[in-house]
Formats: C-alpha cells, sequence, structure tokens
C-alpha cells in the first residue's frame, strides 16, 4: 500500500505569528507529519501527560499524522499548546478510594465473591478455580454421571 503523498503548503497557524509550513488541512486544523511539531510548542495529551499538564479545556490547535507500519494505516493525534495547558489536578483521598473500589471489582469473582491476586478475565467472568470446577462439573454431566456425588 503506498503512502499518500501530500502536498506541502505555507498555512498562518496558532502557535507562530509567521506562517508555517504543513501538509495542507484535515478537518480544518493544520496537518503535521511526524518530526514536523515543535516540541517547546505542542504536544499530544500523553505528551502533556508526561509533562504533568492536561489541555484543560482548550481545542486542539493542529494533528499529527502518521503510518502504521504493522496496521498499513494511517493514525492522527490531536496537537495542543503547551503554554495554554493547566496543571493536572491531583489525586484526592476520595478519588483513591473510588479507583481502589474499581480495582476490586475487576479482582472480585462473581461467582464465588472471593477477591482474588489477579484481575478476571471478563471472557470468563469468574475466577480460575471457579473456571475449573465449572468444566469439571460438564465434564462429570456429559458421562452421565451425578455431578454431585462425592
Amino acid at each position: 500500500m503506498a503512502n499518500k503523498v501530500r502536498p506541502v503548503l505555507l498555512l498562518p497557524v496558532a502557535w507562530s505569528p509567521y506562517p508555517e509550513f504543513t501538509h495542507g488541512l484535515h478537518d480544518g486544523l493544520p496537518l503535521l507529519p511526524t518530526k514536523w511539531a515543535p516540541p517547546h510548542l505542542l504536544a499530544t495529551r500523553r505528551q502533556l501527560n508526561a509533562l504533568g499538564k492536561r489541555p484543560g479545556g482548550q481545542d486542539p490547535v493542529a494533528l499529527l499524522y502518521g503510518y502504521s507500519e504493522t496496521g498499513h494505516c494511517q493514525w492522527f493525534a490531536n496537537l495542543y499548546l503547551i503554554s495554554r495547558a493547566k496543571p493536572k489536578l491531583p489525586m484526592t483521598p476520595r478519588k483513591w478510594h473510588a479507583l481502589n473500589l474499581a480495582n476490586l471489582a475487576r479482582r472480585e469473582c462473581k461467582r464465588c465473591h472471593r477477591a482474588r491476586d489477579y484481575v478476571i478475565p471478563p471472557t470468563f467472568g469468574m475466577c480460575f478455580p471457579c473456571v475449573e470446577a465449572s468444566e469439571n462439573t460438564n465434564l462429570s454431566n456429559e458421562n452421565g454421571a451425578d455431578p454431585w456425588a462425592a
């Protein structure tokens, strides 16, 4: 699959008083290939998170794009102005408590109601001992034996 060739255009941008080279517009935002975005001015959400910041309600000023070699498709990422980014909100005790309850719900078996030391796979919906017990019960039922007999 051949990469789509985009023309290089000189367009006005939000992060500079002068027009900058971009690869046109996509959804009304300047399109920048990887390595073209000025790293001291623009950042993605993950890069802002690494800096201890968040977008803070601002709209993206540009789009970063690239091609995935493994997926053979094009990807896009919103770029935000670092100067307008706000600091991340700190974790309060109430947030920590809510996060602990959510993680506990992921570790609690729906069948035996025990909290396990691992996250229960959603494909099974129960812990591994309960999965093994249900498989053994199904095998004994298929053989015509009484599942409750010892």
